[in-house]
């Protein structure tokens, strides 16, 4: 198997544990906001720290950061920034299943956007895996009824919050992909942990400079509840790393196509671990999403 692939499905690992992790936070008291900066705070020394000793061991010095880095690398971070507060504000929504069905429109805007910005090319074949990957992810996505017999509307502010998280998770994968593609060294791990530790630095200023502006005081509480953000911010690193490794080795859209497979992680535990029963739905769902990433491997 091809280590982008590989890679891939770790990072997909660790970000569900993040979410998880994240999703959590709201019950300290800390807002939107908060719950996202804590994704960033602590990732950024940690990168920053894993960039500097792969610069030191690779002998060569620093690399040339040009404008056009900054520029996909700074849209990356506001990308994501966006996108993880359109997600962490899903967590209070009724209709949060059908919030996150829509966030996975990303793969589909990736696509379509990476060829116009990089000139990434994707073959028809490309295309149709992506299509049935996205099929298989609405299934498995879809909210089953709700406990009081209304019906689940499609249509509201879940969704348009989905479609935001994922039109701006797109964006940042493909400032991602092109930030890593600026660094002109050969080393893989070195490219992706730089530019992961300037984005991640950057977007903490952005996000310390709005909570001053916006919420006075939540930076001190997220400091203050270091036990559980650290963590998240742990997490987040790795789950990054792992990101921006695969960008710099692949088509962003086959990136996250493949990276779906967090969603296969989520409906095999709920089935095996706490023993939820199967709608059929779920089941066509994730036999789509399977056959998804394969062509996708084999096609990449």
């Amino acid at each position: 198997m091809q280590l982008w692939v590989l890679v891939t499905i770790t990072a997909a690992a660790v970000q569900t544990v993040r979410f998880s992790l994240q999703k959590q936070l709201r019950s300290t008291g800390l807002s939107t906001g908060g719950a996202t900066f804590s994704r960033f705070l602590f990732a950024a020394p940690l990168a920053a720290i894993a960039a500097a000793t792969l610069i030191v061991q690779s002998g060569q010095g620093m690399p040339v950061l040009d404008a056009k880095f900054w520029a996909f690398a700074m849209a990356g971070g506001l990308g994501q920034i966006i996108a993880t507060l359109c997600t962490v504000a899903l967590f209070s929504e009724r209709s949060f299943a059908v919030g996150i069905a829509f966030t996975k429109t990303e793969t589909v805007q990736v696509a379509l956007f990476s060829g116009i910005v990089l000139g990434d090319e994707i073959s028809t074949a490309g295309y149709i895996a992506i299509l049935i990957g996205l099929a298989g992810v609405l299934l498995l996505s879809r909210p089953p009824r709700r406990a009081d017999g209304g019906k689940v509307t499609i249509f509201n502010r879940a969704t348009l919050l989905g479609l935001l998280a994922g039109g701006f998770f797109g964006a940042s994968a493909i400032g991602y992909r092109g930030a890593t593609l600026e660094i002109a060294r050969d080393d893989v791990m070195l490219r992706a942990a730089l530019a992961l530790a300037c984005v991640t630095t950057f977007q903490s200023l952005v996000m310390i400079a709005w909570l001053r502006w916006r919420e006075p005081g939540e930076v001190s509480r997220v400091i203050g509840a270091w036990r559980a953000t650290a963590l998240v911010g742990l997490t987040g690193v790795l789950g990054s790393f792992g990101w921006f490794v695969a960008f710099t080795l692949e088509n962003a859209a086959f990136v996250r196509s493949v990276g779906q497979i967090e969603l296969l992680f989520s409906f095999l535990s709920s089935t095996f671990i706490f023993r939820e029963k199967s709608r059929p739905a779920e089941i066509v769902g994730m036999a789509l999403l399977v056959a998804s990433i394969l062509m996708i491997i084999r096609i990449a």
